[in-house]
């Protein structure tokens, strides 16, 4: 049963990130994501109250998701960290936390009034922190934040288009990894 409620809450999750992308965080309502799902709006209040409980709840899952890839990299050696972190970054922001991203870039006036605009910075820092813990150059430290810019980069449609070829997730993790090397090459480590 609690297995069934899970996939219910999931796909209300999906179709208010296809509706908020689609229309806007404000121009979406709970009627039209019922609709879109085919069920009752008491059915839809079952899972969630408010449009700001579904937010809540994707933002605390992309949050709780990032928080045990650090909680992984912590357990590692400082190189491995590394490799570990951008791959399982890599998947995570290739799956719902690149959606949930987006969403934020778009709606963040949303976001702010519902005071989560932070929530999901706090994580990102304990990301960035761990990826740099070894690191005392300037330079070296750079190169480690923005190879998880890369990654956020690689899997955004919205960097790509027009002229410019999008790259795919393996494309991103490639760069990311050689970001994050010391000398700017692929770490030993990654193949």
């Amino acid at each position: 049963m609690a297995g069934r409620r899970t996939d219910t809450r999931d796909r209300i999750q999906d179709v208010a990130l296809e509706l908020f992308s689609e229309k806007g965080y404000d121009g979406t309502s709970l009627r039209e994501i019922a609709e879109r799902l085919d069920v009752t709006k008491a059915a839809l209040y079952y899972h969630f109250r408010t449009k700001e409980d579904i937010v809540q709840g994707l933002v605390g899952d992309a949050a709780e998701g990032i928080a045990e890839i650090v909680e992984h990299g912590r357990a590692l050696g400082p190189a491995e960290a590394k490799v570990e972190v951008l791959k399982r970054f890599a998947a995570l922001i290739e799956g719902r936390l690149g959606q949930v991203m987006r969403f934020m870039q778009q709606n963040v006036p949303a976001l702010k009034e519902m005071g989560l605009q932070h929530n999901l910075g706090e994580k990102m820092q304990g990301l960035f922190e761990l990826l740099c813990a070894s690191e005392e150059d300037a330079e070296t430290q750079l190169r480690a934040r923005l190879a998880l810019v890369a990654l956020v980069m690689g899997n955004n449609p919205l960097f790509g288009g027009g002229e410019l070829a999008r790259p795919d997730s393996e494309v991103a993790l490639k760069v990311a990894l050689e970001l994050a090397s010391p000398t700017g090459g692929s770490p030993a480590t990654a193949t």
